[in-house]
């Protein structure tokens, strides 16, 4: 018993170390502003909770867009938008009031009604508040969604300031405005977009300033004597990793303040992408695309300090007491499956690896699901897997201490007489089937759609762990067909998408190594006797 209460001890103080490490603040660069100085501009779009540009035109209420603005004007007099609709037209009036700027977008896409809609509603919004929008941007990544050819949009942008006082631009990827180098000549300066997470080949948080800097100065040498502006900067506070690109709350923080003091001291301009987190881009970028803002989308609030230290996870402490919480049930149940019995040492040292690993792991597998969850859909898969990395380690550790080996896939789904009784065996069955449908459903979708896919990671190793430590090798392994098959198939997937993602990616290394272990686990279990 003695034992048992100090590995208990040593799982608890593990847990309550690991989170104290990942929850300490990570140091920032001095603040790139200086008495009173703010951003540039930041690009704004008023959308919160379920609202979003995709449906109907319906208004956005104004004063929404006021209380944004008047918290905007703290950190910045510029703001960047990119339509006309759904109440953005009413941004320069109220940027007004505020004594704010605006870099007024213009929506160009492949359908010309609504285009020629956007340019008569940006021109006269121009006219009406000349002392507001300092130019009109027309046409956002147009050439990179392949819905306009380069000398149909030079020819609409010709349209435009033939129309107008204030500078034109245009804005695109940076290879874009290479690649069609005559938009530039239609232009009066070149607004770049630069975003190191998004490039074909990831540019890592520590690289990203270099990287700018550095795109900066080609596009200047390729367009000498125009004006450049990066026209959209930013980094992801949370979402997937792109191989070294790591999207985090200090990475954010860090990455901006570094790109700039580099364009302070180079002397050009940068506008942040963007001012508030958009739920609504989930659905074409995944969890990545809803989390670049400065603020957050609910409370609005900003995310860092300039200057000030950034924790990757500031509510570490209740992330630890939940681990420390499911460490005591795991030892809980191992007690109560003994009955009283002393247990062998070897046992409780399985028990507090158990209780360890999954209680190291759920309170991030916890704050995960409103981060990685949309749709109904995602709920309830980040719910499913919330689920069995809380079961494992307690039916786990039951499993253990009371000696029950786990069931074969055909034991559980085979005919009703055959079916086992005992119900932790059922348990065990279900969490073990429940993990299977999850993990091959996860590591499917990143072998052929990967891209905008999240890798949970946490909640695969807080489940795997625990059903690794009930059993031993044993060979021949005599494994059931299914079990086999699955086995091999995730297997398959670890390799691909270790592969696919780079080694730089520790979240698809993390995710491929619960991959091999589930797969490990399933070839532990042995076919029931005919």
């Amino acid at each position: 018993m003695r034992i048992a209460i100090a590995l208990l001890a040593l799982a608890t103080a593990a847990i309550f170390i690991v989170w104290g490490w990942l929850g300490s603040p990570v140091a920032m660069p001095p603040s790139p502003f200086a008495g009173g100085e703010k951003l540039y501009c930041a690009s704004y779009a008023p959308f919160r909770g379920d609202q979003n540009p995709l449906g109907p035109d319906v208004p956005i209420d104004p004063r929404q867009i006021d209380q944004d603005l008047a918290d905007l004007k703290q950190v910045t007099d510029c703001v960047r938008t990119y339509s006309t609709d759904h109440g953005l037209d009413q941004i320069p009036e109220i940027a007004r009031r505020h004594g704010m700027k605006v870099l007024q977008g213009v929506w160009v896409s492949n359908d010309p009604a609504k285009t020629q809609a956007q340019i008569a509603s940006a021109v006269a919004l121009s006219k009406r508040f000349p002392d507001v929008i300092t130019a009109l941007v027309v046409g956002n990544e147009v050439l990179l969604r392949g819905e306009m050819a380069a000398p149909d949009l030079a020819r609409l942008i010709g349209e435009v300031k033939a129309q107008v006082a204030v500078p034109v631009t245009y804005a695109d990827v940076w290879e874009f405005w290479l690649r069609h180098r005559e938009i530039a000549t239609a232009v009066d300066f070149i607004s770049v977009h630069i975003l190191p997470y998004w490039e074909d080949f990831p540019i890592p948080a520590r690289d990203a300033a270099s990287h700018v800097d550095a795109i900066h100065r080609r596009v200047a040498a390729a367009f000498p004597g125009k004006d450049i502006l990066v026209g959209e900067f930013g980094w992801p506070s949370a979402g997937r990793m792109r191989e070294g690109a790591l999207p985090s709350p200090a990475n954010q923080a860090r990455v901006m303040q570094e790109v700039l003091a580099v364009a302070k001291r180079a002397n050009y301009r940068v506008n942040l992408i963007e001012a508030y987190d958009q739920p609504w881009k989930r659905q074409f970028e995944g969890t990545v695309g809803g989390h670049w803002g400065l603020f957050d989308a609910d409370r609005r609030v900003a995310k860092f300090a300039w200057g000030a230290a950034v924790s990757n996870h500031p509510h570490w402490l209740w992330q630890a007491a939940v681990g420390i919480a499911l460490a005591l049930a795991t030892f809980a149940a191992a007690f109560a499956a003994r009955q009283g019995k002393t247990g062998n040492p070897g046992l409780w040292l399985r028990v507090a690896g158990m209780a360890a690993g999954s209680g190291s792991l759920i309170g991030w597998t916890i704050a995960n699901v409103p981060i990685e969850s949309l749709t109904v859909g995602d709920w309830l898969r980040t719910l499913a897997w919330t689920g069995v990395a809380t079961a494992s380690p307690v039916i786990a550790a039951t499993a253990l201490a009371a000696g029950t080996p786990m069931p074969s896939f055909a034991q559980l789904l085979g005919r009703g007489i055959a079916r086992p009784r005992d119900p932790l065996v059922l348990a065990l069955g279900v969490l073990l089937i429940g993990l299977a449908l999850l993990s091959v459903q996860a590591a499917l979708g990143l072998v052929f759609d990967p891209r905008y896919r999240d890798f949970p990671f946490a909640p695969l190793a807080g489940a795997a762990v625990p059903l690794v430590l009930i059993g031993t090798w044993r060979w021949p392994p005599k494994v059931p067909v299914a079990e086999t098959v699955m086995a091999a198939t995730l297997a398959a997937a670890a390799l691909y998408v270790v592969v696919n993602e780079g080694f730089a990616n520790w979240q698809a290394l993390w995710f491929a190594a619960g991959l091999v272990a589930f797969a490990f686990i399933l070839l532990q279990v042995r076919d029931a006797p005919s």
